[in-house]
């Protein structure tokens, strides 16, 4: 098990959310995270982070930790416009000044490393079709968004002779993101994207080594873990799940096996932590019915990390102090209010996050949301 620990010399009066935890060997100035976020924001054509998402990044350097954007772990893994890359010099050097910038303002930051398989499209991918377990098309949303939707294709089943290539971009990438200066990575297994595509039966109808029994189908995800273990120590590494989640039409047989045996196999590996996607309360009352949170809790011997529907501190503050989770990421919120920290330390209002740029536009609904100072 990867060593983890909660400070308790923090004032009592404090919220939970809102105290040091360690995760690895980092010790977190709080338990609030920046959700990875899709933006589109990279530079046209290169896909390279450049200055507006380093200062987007830099603006939240406050928050215990940022988990950044998913970035393609090589061309074919990419499905959405302008989304930043980890596989190029250029990218590399992009993502290093990124780094710098957030750890001169003693933050930390992790990468996400994302592969979309079937959630893509041609235009994305210089005419190519996009690559999956089985050729099953994904079911809705019917697209792609790019401010628009383009329409999800058949995709094509890699070749079983593929899979070591893919399984060394996964590599490779991890290694990009350790000489661009990140803290540690997040493998992206969640939201309908290729390694969940692998995972469930609904996406995955092979009858090689990679599908067919529950074995066979968890191959690809722990190969690729391992990859990444072989580049970075346990615990600055984690994996993003979707337990409960139908995104784009996935879903599986025996949703609750196919997990604790998927954590099992995650919490042998010592893992610092599962990053698990689900619509939580916000209120602070009760956890929903269709949860697979304390599952993840009971199996995953590593920290938790609960995602889905925080906007308030009550919320956020509840789900630490009952025990499901250690801690908490943001998504609009975080978009809305770069000081996110701040504003919960000192009870201030929230800026409202405007849907209409969160996926189109430079700084407008990017950079420039008020700060409090």
């Amino acid at each position: 098990m990867t060593t983890l620990e909660s400070r308790t010399d923090t004032p009592a009066a404090t919220p939970a959310v809102l105290t040091p935890f360690r995760l690895g060997p980092n010790e977190l100035r709080n338990r609030m995270v920046v959700a990875p976020l899709t933006r589109s924001r990279a530079e046209e054509g290169t896909d390279v982070p450049g200055a507006l998402v380093r200062e987007y990044y830099v603006q939240r350097a406050g928050f215990g930790l940022i988990i950044t954007e998913g970035s393609q772990i090589s061309p074919q893994g990419k499905g959405y416009p302008r989304t930043s890359g980890i596989y190029s010099p250029e990218q590399v050097a992009g993502w290093r000044a990124v780094t710098e910038e957030v750890h001169a303002r003693g933050g930390y930051i992790y990468l996400q490393l994302w592969h979309v398989g079937r959630l893509s499209h041609p235009d994305y991918l210089n005419g190519e079709t996009p690559v999956a377990p089985s050729a099953i098309p994904a079911g809705p949303p019917e697209g792609s968004y790019d401010g628009g939707f383009h329409p999800f294709v058949t995709p094509r089943a890699l070749e079983t002779s593929e899979i070591p290539g893919l399984v060394a971009d996964y590599h490779r990438a991890a290694q990009n993101a350790r000489d661009a200066g990140f803290d540690g990575v997040e493998i992206h297994g969640a939201n309908g994207y290729l390694l969940e595509q692998f995972l469930l039966t609904g996406s995955n109808v092979r009858t090689d080594e990679y599908g067919g029994s529950l074995q066979n189908r968890l191959r690809l995800p722990l190969e690729v873990t391992r990859a990444v273990l072989e580049v970075w120590e346990p615990g600055r590494v984690g994996y993003r799940i979707s337990p409960t989640g139908s995104a784009a039409g996935i879903g599986d047989e025996n949703l609750e096996a196919t997990y604790t045996r998927l954590l099992e196999e995650l919490s042998a590996l010592s893992l610092g932590y599962v990053h698990v996607a689900e619509f939580v309360p916000t209120r602070g009352e009760a956890l929903p019915e269709r949860t697979l949170l304390p599952l993840v809790r009971r199996t995953f011997g590593g920290a938790v990390m609960a995602n889905g529907g925080f906007h308030d501190l009550r919320g956020a503050n509840w789900i630490i102090e009952g025990g499901h989770a250690d801690l908490v990421s943001f998504g609009s919120a975080s978009i809305a209010n770069p000081d996110l920290p701040g504003r919960f330390r000192r009870g201030a209002p929230l800026n409202a996050p405007d849907r209409a740029t969160f996926y189109q536009g430079e700084a407008k609904g990017y950079t420039d949301y008020p700060l409090l100072d």
